[in-house]
């Protein structure tokens, strides 16, 4: 039998959020510091919108914060994000089953809400798939667009458990248009994770 990609989402997030309250960060000796750049790594379940299938995998963010803009435009940034869904598959679904996204973009970050912050994003990349049926396999690659968002919540010093949503649009798959009600496939999935952001400082 196939994994649940929630269920095991949620132990992931338990576990995720214990070990990274563990964590300690010495603040460096400065009288500012801001936050510019960020690194973490999740645990992702899919519906890949083929196949009956549902995946499961890992992805990681980088986030860099631009610095020096207008005030209006303050939380403005750029994420690069890769992921791999290779586990869990459907046990109806294609043994084969697997997609593979490199993409590049914007982020937005809100202003912080005591310890959350809330963000939207819109990346562009690179993506891979394999699916069909053992005899008949395809691999195919496409540019694959990505919008979505989620929130930051802030566990200990410079570590974030982070909660995302997105939604990916693969274009031109006619042989699937039976599968998929149309030319077009349409992932979407969820991510729990934790970035750590390091500290720029910045002396007067």
């Amino acid at each position: 039998m196939g994994l649940k990609p929630y269920h095991v989402l949620t132990l992931a997030a338990i576990f995720i959020c214990a070990a990274c309250s563990t964590l300690a960060q010495t603040a460096p000796a400065a009288t500012q510091s801001k936050n510019l750049l960020a690194v973490g790594a999740g645990v992702s379940g899919f519906n890949a919108n083929v196949g009956q299938g549902s995946l499961l995998g890992g992805t990681l963010w980088i986030d860099y914060t631009l610095p020096h803009l207008p005030r209006i435009l303050n939380g403005l940034g750029l994420e690069i994000e890769a992921r791999d869904l290779n586990y869990g598959r459907s046990s109806v679904g294609w043994t084969n089953l697997r997609t593979d996204v490199a993409s590049g973009g914007v982020i937005y970050s809100l202003p912080r809400y005591d310890k959350f912050r809330p963000y939207a994003k819109y990346v562009m990349g690179f993506g891979s798939i394999d699916y069909g049926a053992p005899l008949h396999p395809y691999h195919e690659t496409r540019t694959v667009t990505s919008m979505g968002g989620g929130v930051d919540y802030r566990i200990f010093r410079n570590v974030w458990a982070r909660a995302d949503y997105e939604y990916q649009f693969w274009p031109d798959f006619w042989k699937l248009s039976p599968n998929t009600h149309g030319k077009s496939l349409t992932p979407e999935g969820f991510t729990v994770g934790a970035i750590y952001h390091f500290n720029h400082a910045k002396r007067h």
